[in-house]
């Protein structure tokens, strides 16, 4: 049965959102985007078929922990300054669930000189204008996932209803209108679920949000052995996929 997003959002947020402190269950540095500080968050709006933290977004991880703004942003500034990354980020859930939360990290991150990327689904963004314009008076690259290039596969990856489909480009409407820089966002879509039109249409249709936006970053599936279950289980194998 498909679901509402928003209204999930706010059960996930209840459990992993206690006033400004929320639930985090790692941190590490990485090598994306040329060395990133980053922190796995708990919980998510959607259940990705092919998440790959599907134990940390969709359930509570035993070792998870509620932390302050202040205690995550020194976690993260103490990784960037020990490994010499000027990035950093929350990832493995949907950071825009605890907003306030996630603004006084940016805050404590920008404040230290760090260009905080969101990694987002989008939802909230294209749901809360007001979120939105927040986001755009900090320094913060916004890195939109799109699941899929139609709202029906939309609807079976993430187990969303269609509808939703079109939040994520509300997303980058509503930025826009905020004043956040088209320099500062981008869409960052997973292939293998649609036909070559399909992912044609899909960039017509951020063009006509703005031209910029038509420089996307494609994502492909890496199809880990608990993940190509999952996917085999559900009739959801992509098109096109990597192996780990």
């Amino acid at each position: 049965m498909v679901f509402n997003p928003i209204e999930l959002g706010k059960k996930v947020a209840h459990v992993v959102c206690k006033g400004n402190r929320r639930l985090y269950h790692r941190f590490r540095g990485g090598s994306f985007y040329g060395g990133i500080a980053t922190a796995d968050v708990v919980g998510c709006n959607l259940r990705c078929a092919f998440c790959w933290s599907w134990r940390s977004s969709h359930l509570v991880p035993e070792n998870s922990k509620l932390m302050m703004p202040e205690e995550v942003a020194s976690k993260l500034i103490e990784i960037a300054c020990k490994r010499g990354y000027r990035l950093a980020r929350i990832t493995g859930g949907e950071p825009t669930l605890c907003p306030e939360h996630l603004l006084k990290v940016i805050d404590i991150l920008n404040q230290e000189g760090l260009l905080f990327i969101l990694e987002t689904n989008g939802i909230l963004l294209g749901y809360e204008k007001e979120l939105a314009k927040e986001i755009a008076k900090r320094d913060v690259f916004v890195r939109v996932s799109i699941k899929a290039p139609t709202p029906r596969a939309f609807s079976k990856v993430t187990g969303a209803s269609e509808e939703f489909f079109e939040y994520p480009f509300k997303a980058f409407e509503n930025l826009l209108e905020a004043g956040h820089p088209v320099k500062m966002m981008r869409a960052a879509i997973v292939l293998g679920y649609g036909s070559k039109k399909d992912y044609a249409k899909l960039l017509e249709k951020l063009a006509s949000i703005h031209p910029e936006l038509v420089d996307v970053e494609w994502e492909v599936i890496t199809l880990y052995p608990s993940v190509k279950r999952r996917l085999e289980k559900m009739g959801l194998l992509p098109s096109v996929y990597s192996l780990p």
